[in-house]
């Protein structure tokens, strides 16, 4: 073993330094390593527990101070002490090194993924030292009680978010939700979207997310049932008008609200000018659609199809994708185009209609002509429930 690491006097509270600053090793320093071979050595499970105390105290006592060999040198000789020590000395080591704001890597790895949550707990609930690698191993290879730590943490990246809210269960999926330092993907959205359509105490959760995208938030509420649309009117204060005004009116008129609380206003502005300048063109939407711009994609698709943006906006979060299939075909898109805008749609309810063989074989069959006039019955429709002109087409900027 190298003699690079410091080493306590434990009968004197004496060091002795180098020229670089750091703690030189003295010979009762020497005499503690040689202690520690010796516990390795006799297998004596009671002197390895505490000769892991003695050098969890000296890490602790110097841990901002060493360097990279003696870093490494701790985490050799802990990861060899803590394989054969009792499960109690375990947790009490596993408890200590999650409050330590720097810690050996490899030692650290191990016990967030020991098997016992008594022991792996505190790592994973606490330690600024795991890396999402460590933590998204754990959520995805060890048990409900594991994954629940984990989404207590502090803070949460989308790539760890995305695996405790597709494998967790009902509590791990509701701590994940409620943890305000996660951060969540598409997919992960999607998912708490789908889940929370059986489960009204997740709906809510997920609702009082604030910086929940909008298109989830429509999806949310046109799964919740009623008793659910009431509780996010008790639940959410910012949103306590908002939530009354969906229980109490239409659809198309709650959209409109939750556009002027939204980035709707300046996507609409810039696709309107798009259209006034001749730019809005298919290729342009199939951009919007590839790159998950949901408000351009559906203020283009109104503009396009001249169909009240509420209409759009409810065929992109429903749960199938005809609707995509019949406005696609009455505009004469082609199938990377509705492709797009599949993909888009299936982001917000977590399908993938966009993949599916069954829906370009109908996009294929079905024939222009039938889908214009599918679309003209769609305008017909919306005009008599909204009355005329209530909320109008992104073309004439109604709302």
């Amino acid at each position: 073993m190298p003699h690079s690491m410091p080493l306590p006097n434990g009968d004197r509270d004496r060091r002795h330094k180098n020229s670089g600053g750091r703690p030189a090793i003295t010979a009762s320093h020497r005499s503690l390593v040689d202690e520690l071979e010796t516990a390795i050595s006799q297998k004596n499970i009671a002197s390895r527990a505490a000769i892991l105390r003695r050098v969890t105290d000296l890490f602790a006592a110097g841990s901002g101070r060493y360097d990279a060999d003696q870093m490494s040198l701790f985490d050799d000789v802990m990861s060899r002490l803590i394989s054969e020590i009792e499960h109690s000395a375990r947790v009490v080591f596993g408890e200590r090194l999650s409050t330590m704001p720097k810690t050996p890597p490899r030692v650290t790895r191990a016990i967030a993924l020991d098997d016992s949550i008594e022991v792996a707990g505190p790592m994973l609930r606490r330690s600024a030292c795991l890396d999402d690698e460590t933590l998204i191993v754990g959520a995805k290879t060890k048990g409900q009680e594991h994954l629940f730590a984990i989404s207590q943490r502090r803070s949460l990246s989308e790539n760890v978010t995305d695996v405790l809210v597709e494998r967790g269960n009902q509590h791990v999926v509701m701590s994940t939700a409620a943890n305000v330092g996660a951060r969540f993907s598409d997919f992960g959205y999607s998912t708490l979207v789908s889940r929370s359509e059986s489960d009204g105490d997740l709906a809510v959760v997920v609702w009082s997310r604030p910086e929940i995208p909008r298109e989830y938030l429509l999806a949310l509420f046109e799964s919740a049932s009623e008793a659910v649309r009431r509780k996010f009117e008790v639940m959410d204060r910012e949103r306590t008008h908002l939530v009354s005004e969906m229980i109490k009116q239409a659809a198309d008129q709650i959209q409109t609200r939750l556009r002027q609380q939204s980035n709707f206003p300046a996507a609409r502005a810039y696709v309107e000018k798009l259209c006034s300048n001749g730019e809005l063109t298919e290729e342009r939407l199939c951009r919007f659609a590839e790159t998950r711009k949901f408000d351009e994609t559906a203020a283009a698709l109104s503009l396009m199809a001249d169909l009240p943006i509420g209409a759009i906006e409810r065929a992109l979060v429903h749960d199938t994708g005809d609707q995509i299939l019949v406005l696609a075909k009455s505009i004469g898109f082609s199938w990377k185009t509705t492709k797009a805008i599949l993909a888009l749609q299936g982001g917000a309810g977590g399908r993938s209609n966009a993949d599916s063989a069954d829906y370009h074989d109908r996009f294929r069959r079905l024939r222009p002509e039938t889908a214009r006039a599918a679309i003209q019955f769609y305008r017909l429709r919306e005009r008599a429930a909204t009355g005329a002109g209530n909320e109008g087409s992104a073309r004439t900027g109604a709302e």
